[in-house]
């Protein structure tokens, strides 16, 4: 499905949001670990732009890695990393998050933007972050989430039914890929049930972050 949208994904991302993603991935960067050169592994990569804004953001990261499923996604990725200059510093890897390749307490942190509710086992995603992390090591995990303020909440679900589907549709030909969207993130565990799954995983000082009166949500925690 990702291999299908990949052509037009950032546009999307753009259009569907109101520019807000972008954001969002700055807000992440924000709480990155306080630290010289760091190493940080981004699942779910996608076409990248997490990375790129990690890196733009964070003069002490030393470098990244970026890993995914589809490898439409990554050969975008690879064409923006090329572009900036920055292939030697940021690398792309096909790779599973439930089964990370890279050894234990290796980076320094771990980032996923609006992927761990597309993984097949979640808690043991979690836990694969959790094992590759330095000891003091930080993941902050982007996710959607469901505002808390009724009335806010019935636009945005009106919104994520009715007419994400039919723009993200109609511009990158799958409605499948856009129905799904709204599907996924109606059922998937935010705010303190997913804090309670990363304690659960073994992070401390889990803390949630809402984003934009919490259509999304910024989680972070500690190894």
């Amino acid at each position: 499905m990702f291999d299908r949208i990949a052509p037009r994904y950032d546009l999307l991302n753009r259009i569907l949001s109101g520019g807000t993603d972008v954001a969002w991935r700055r807000d992440m960067a924000r709480l990155l670990p306080d630290w010289k050169d760091l190493n940080v592994l981004d699942l779910a990569t996608g076409t990248g732009d997490v990375l790129l804004t990690l890196y733009d953001m964070d003069p002490k990261m030393k470098g990244g890695v970026g890993m995914d499923m589809s490898g439409k996604m990554l050969s975008l990725a690879k064409g923006k990393i090329a572009e900036r200059g920055l292939s030697e510093r940021l690398r792309m890897v096909r790779a599973d998050a439930t089964a990370i390749a890279a050894p234990d307490d290796h980076f320094d942190a771990v980032t996923i933007a609006f992927g761990i509710r597309n993984v097949i086992d979640v808690t043991k995603a979690l836990r694969e972050m959790y094992r590759v992390l330095k000891p003091g090591g930080r993941v902050l995990i982007l996710e959607f989430s469901l505002p808390e303020n009724a009335l806010f909440r019935q636009a945005y679900l009106f919104y994520f039914r009715h007419v994400l589907p039919r723009i993200g549709g109609l511009i990158s030909g799958d409605r499948y890929a856009y129905r799904y969207l709204n599907q996924t993130v109606e059922s998937f565990p935010y705010g303190q049930a997913f804090c309670d799954l990363m304690t659960e995983a073994g992070f401390n000082d889990v803390r949630a972050h809402p984003l934009s009166f919490g259509i999304a949500s910024l989680y972070q925690g500690d190894k």
